[in-house]
């Protein structure tokens, strides 16, 4: 079973960042993006990664952003 934590400020960001927990992001009540790890954010973009090739740019105004840790 997993465990979700909501990230609001920039200490909750910096701590999923560095501890590199993979992130679920939600706009308008769906999952945007799922399994990814935060490579960096500002007040604006959150960019996530999940593979090489594979990198999201997010609105941090827009969207919800929770870290997912296993059990």
């Amino acid at each position: 079973m997993s465990l979700y934590r909501r990230l609001v400020t920039d200490e909750d960001f910096t701590e999923a960042m560095e501890r590199q927990f993979k992130l679920r992001v939600y706009k308008d009540d769906h999952i945007v993006d799922s399994g990814g790890i935060i490579v960096r954010f500002d007040e604006a973009i959150v960019v996530s990664q999940s593979s090489v090739s594979d990198v999201a740019y997010h609105d941090r105004t827009a969207c919800e952003f929770f870290e997912i840790r296993r059990r």
